[in-house]
């Protein structure tokens, strides 16, 4: 009886470590980021002196600080305009194209799941094929029709290729499929219109994969880099992701400080969204 209760907590023993070792690891930057954020001008020059003027040794580093201070959140928050300027340009960027893909995205994966019609597979496929492709493969073809249309360094260049992206499409079909369509039947026979079926029938059954696709899409395009840097050449445009390069070593506190306050809506947005990303998941391992 002992031995099996020594091999009881042996066994959940392990798993514990096996699951808190990765959390640490992933965790350990995060805590290293905020740690910085809080340190003096001096703390920080002796830490990453070897880095930031090129002396000889090795960084060091340090979890709590000596003298914790917030003079770089005071400094970024009260004294630097620039930075309130690139966080409103990644909010509107960022709410921009999730109000987009509701209105473009979510109908369509419900057009796709519901309605048969010649060539609908294909055209689904097309879809998935384009989802694979990374943003280097289809930059030049986006900043060719994009220049056409003169949309080039304006957030309409960012913003309207985000809002006809494939991924909510497919996220959310998967979803609308798994809806049975002896339900939509009997609700066309009750006299309820395509519409009704959609509102009242097609989101509340599948709202944890629209969830899931705005909770995703959140934390992609809050954090866009290579879109931004490639189609917008106006400073006064560009993100709160593009403002930390910019930040020369002799402002590393900032630094640490602009990269803690840029994670704290990607936590929350995950924090809230966690059960329907889980929903969401499980939705697009359904075949349709």
């Amino acid at each position: 009886m002992n031995f099996r209760w020594i091999k009881k907590k042996a066994a959940a023993l392990l798993r514990l470590l096996v699951l808190a070792v990765p959390a640490v690891l992933m965790l350990a930057p995060v805590v290293f980021v905020w740690s910085g954020s809080v340190m003096s001008r001096q703390e920080l020059g002796v830490f990453l002196g070897p880095a930031l003027d090129g002396k000889d040794g090795y960084i060091s580093w340090r979890l709590i600080p000596d003298y914790p201070t917030p003079e770089h959140y005071k400094k970024l928050l009260l004294l630097t305009p620039q930075f309130f300027v690139v966080f409103w340009n990644s909010v509107k960027m960022t709410g921009s194209i999730l109000a987009g893909q509701l209105l473009v995205a979510v109908p369509s994966a419900w057009a796709f799941a519901v309605y048969r019609f010649k060539g609908s597979r294909i055209l689904f496929r097309i879809y998935i094929v384009l989802m694979l492709m990374p943003f280097q493969v289809t930059m030049l073809s986006q900043y060719l029709v994009l220049d056409r249309l003169n949309m080039m360094d304006t957030h309409l260049a960012i913003i309207v290729p985000a809002v006809f992206s494939t991924f909510p499409v497919f996220l959310c079909y998967r979803g609308f499929a798994a809806i049975p369509r002896e339900l939509l039947d009997a609700g066309r026979i009750d006299g309820a219109g395509e519409l009704m079926l959609f509102f009242k029938i097609g989101l509340p059954l599948s709202s944890g994969s629209v969830l899931a696709a705005m909770v995703l899409g959140f934390l992609e395009y809050w954090n866009l880099i290579e879109q931004p840097l490639a189609f917008l050449k106006d400073k006064t445009l560009w993100p709160l992701s593009l403002y930390l390069p910019q930040i020369g070593p002799e402002k590393a506190g900032e630094a640490f400080a602009v990269s803690v306050i840029t994670l704290i809506p990607a936590v929350f947005a995950f924090l809230l969204g966690k059960d329907y990303l889980e929903q969401g998941i499980v939705a697009s391992g359904l075949k349709a």
